[in-house]
């Protein structure tokens, strides 16, 4: 290269950027693929961005900002299979063109999100091809700049004033069901619920130690938080000194043809309303109180099985005893933490007995379940043992957890 001119310079460095770029977009669109598809599916891990801070070997916030950038650029599916339109599909263009990277699409993507939602879509798609006819050229605060002065001409009241004179209203909680089966919460605490609840997330919400293999847990704060949330739910429901209804404790209805159930293909139906995964559900089936209704082809009820089927108190006392927490290699997961795993499912005629029963956490419930390679099996002492994928040892030697020990 020393013989090269200025121009000649000039010009590789403009072209290899381009290239860059474009390679970079491409990597979103796998991203949102991946994202669609669902990565517990695909690899049995949590998140896109989890699986690709690992995979890329970049921090989790870089991770989480690229797949959002992604997921923002590009067009993706729901999980009903119908297409979702892009928030910025002339950015995206641009992007997959080798004109824009991540300096220029933040500031776009930023400017867009602040939009108010009462600007009509031809306006909206109008600011959206200023900025990106602008960031061909520009840098960061020039769109920054640009960004500001499109908002107010689009809104220049700016958002409407709050009464400080209102008394703010109590431990309002609400809990919406979207068309998608996901569920959003959202509320409002007053300092002792909030005090409590930040105790909670803080406790339950800690990040998980590096496992054997070294791996770091990549989760979010927010998704710690929901992962909390969740585990102090289950300990509720699981709890003897829950409170019932009509006679029973809290009780979830998974309704599920008897052929899905055994080969673990197709989907099941929650409580009536929300559909998951086969796999899903013979998760639950674990250990779950739920009442499974089995139907055969023409829907007609096979069997109506009781919460008796799940492990009794005096068992759940034995595996605490016996497995002191999670079984999987390197959790340090307590055993108010965990669930009772069948090592041969229920739905393949495993018994709900010590010799097919260890406790795995949530996270290490849905691993096993997945397809992630790893399986568990009872050794002759009566422990579990866990034989690892072959991509992280090759001989797939037999491992345990020997931190409760």
């Amino acid at each position: 290269m020393w013989r090269a001119g200025a121009r000649e310079l000039a010009h590789g460095v403009v072209e290899r950027l381009s290239v860059a770029r474009q390679a970079l977009a491409e990597v979103g669109q796998l991203l949102v693929e991946i994202e669609s598809r669902g990565p517990m599916e695909l690899y049995g891990h949590g998140s896109t961005a989890g699986w690709f801070a690992e995979t890329a070997r970049i921090t989790p916030k870089e991770a989480r900002d690229t797949v959002t950038r992604a997921l923002a650029l590009n067009e993706s599916r729901n999980l009903d299979g119908t297409p979702a339109p892009a928030f910025a599909p002339l950015a995206g263009a641009s992007a997959s063109e080798g004109e824009l990277g991540h300096q220029q699409l933040d500031p776009i993507l930023a400017v867009l999100k602040k939009i108010p939602p009462e600007v009509s879509a031809e306006d909206r798609a109008g600011a959206e091809q200023i900025l990106v006819n602008l960031a061909r050229h520009a840098g960061p605060q020039a769109i920054i700049d640009a960004g500001a002065e499109l908002l107010a001409r689009m809104d220049p009241d700016g958002k409407e004033p709050k009464d400080e004179d209102l008394k703010p209203p109590s431990r309002e909680v609400y809990l919406r069901k979207r068309d998608d089966g996901w569920w959003r919460l959202n509320g409002l605490l007053d300092p002792e619920f909030g005090a409590r609840a930040n105790a909670l997330f803080e406790t339950w919400g800690q990040r998980r130690p590096v496992d054997d293999d070294g791996n770091h847990d990549s989760r979010t704060p927010a998704e710690r938080h929901g992962d909390a949330l969740f585990d102090a739910i289950h300990y509720a429901m699981t709890n003897d000194k829950a409170p019932t209804l009509s006679g029973d404790r809290t009780t979830i209805v998974v309704t599920i043809p008897l052929d899905t159930l055994t080969s673990g293909l197709g989907t099941a139906c929650v409580d009536g309303v929300s559909q998951i995964t086969a796999r899903h559900a013979r998760m639950l089936a674990c250990d779950a109180k739920i009442i499974p209704a089995v139907l055969g082809s023409d829907s007609e009820p096979l069997d109506i099985g009781r919460a008796a089927r799940t492990v009794t108190p005096a068992q759940r006392r034995a595996l605490n005893l016996r497995d002191h927490g999670c079984a999987f290699p390197g959790c340090h997961r307590k055993p108010k933490h965990c669930e009772a795993h069948h090592l041969l499912p229920w739905s393949e005629l495993g018994d709900t007995d010590l010799s097919n029963l260890c406790l795995l956490c949530r996270y290490h419930h849905m691993v096993i379940h997945g397809q992630s390679g790893w399986k568990v099996r009872m050794t002759a002492d009566g422990r579990p043992e866990f034989i690892p994928p072959q991509y992280l040892d090759p001989l797939q030697n037999p491992r345990r957890n020997t931190i409760h020990n």
